[in-house]
C-alpha cells in the first residue's frame, strides 16, 4: 500500500504579527518577509510531487499558499476547517494589552489551553475536533497521494499534539512553528508517522527567517 503524504505548514508573517497582535478568524496582509518565506517554500517543496494543496480560507493563508504553489499547475482549496482558533474579542487587540485586561485567560491560552475561554472564541478542543476531522477526510479521498495543506499556529500544534499523543497543557512546549515552516507526515494503512515538525531547512536568512 503507498503511503500518503502531507505536509502541513504555517502561513507567511504578517502585519500583526510584528504588532504582536491576535489574529484568529480576522487578518492581516503578509509582509514582504512573509512573502519571502513563502518563497522559500515554494523553492524547498519544488521538487515534491504535490498532488493538491488545501488551505485555510484566511487571506493570509491563502496568499501564502499561491506564493507556495507558484507556477505549478496544482489544485488549491480553501477549508474553513483549517482556520486559526476563533479569539473572540481578543481579535486585533495586543498581546501584551490583552495580558493586563485579562491576565487569567491569557495565562491559560498560554499555560493550559484546556481551560481556556474567551467570549464569542472556540476552545482548543474544538479547533483539534474540526481541524482532525478535515485532515482524516482528505487522507482518505487522496490514498497513495503527496498533500500540502496551509494552515496557522494553533492549527498545527494540535494536529501535531494528536500525532504525537502530547498532553493539552504541554502544547506551546518546542518545536516552535515559524512562518512557512515545515510538518511532514507519512499515512501508511490509517498509522502516521511524523518526518518533519516546524522544520526550518529550506529557510534562506538564517535559521529563523527572521533577518531583514
Amino acid at each position: 500500500m503507498a503511503a500518503t503524504t502531507v505536509y502541513i505548514t504555517r502561513h507567511g508573517q504578517t502585519e500583526w504579527n510584528v504588532q504582536n497582535r491576535m489574529q484568529g478568524h480576522l487578518d492581516s496582509p503578509l509582509t514582504p518577509l512573509g512573502e519571502q518565506q513563502a518563497g522559500w517554500l515554494n523553492r524547498g517543496l519544488y521538487k515534491e510531487p504535490l498532488d493538491i494543496i488545501y488551505t485555510s480560507s484566511s487571506p493570509r493563508a491563502l496568499r501564502t499558499a499561491e506564493i507556495v504553489r507558484g507556477g505549478r499547475s496544482i489544485p488549491l482549496t480553501a477549508c474553513d476547517e483549517f482556520k486559526e482558533i476563533g479569539m473572540g474579542l481578543w481579535e486585533g487587540q495586543n498581546s501584551g494589552e490583552i495580558e493586563a485586561r485579562d491576565p487569567e485567560q491569557h495565562h491559560h491560552f498560554w499555560q493550559d489551553p484546556e481551560k481556556f475561554s474567551v467570549e464569542g472564541g472556540e476552545t482548543f478542543a474544538g479547533v483539534q475536533k474540526r481541524a482532525l476531522d478535515k485532515l482524516l477526510e482528505i487522507v482518505a479521498a487522496h490514498d497513495g497521494q503527496s498533500i500540502l495543506i496551509v494552515t496557522h499556529t494553533v492549527v498545527i500544534k494540535v494536529l501535531m499534539a494528536h500525532f504525537e499523543e502530547r498532553a493539552m497543557n504541554k502544547l506551546w512546549e518546542l518545536p516552535y512553528i515559524y512562518p512557512a515552516c515545515l510538518c511532514k507526515l507519512e499515512f501508511t494503512a490509517g498509522r502516521a508517522k511524523i518526518l518533519l515538525h516546524g522544520d526550518t531547512g529550506h529557510y534562506e536568512a538564517g535559521e529563523d527567517g527572521m533577518k531583514s
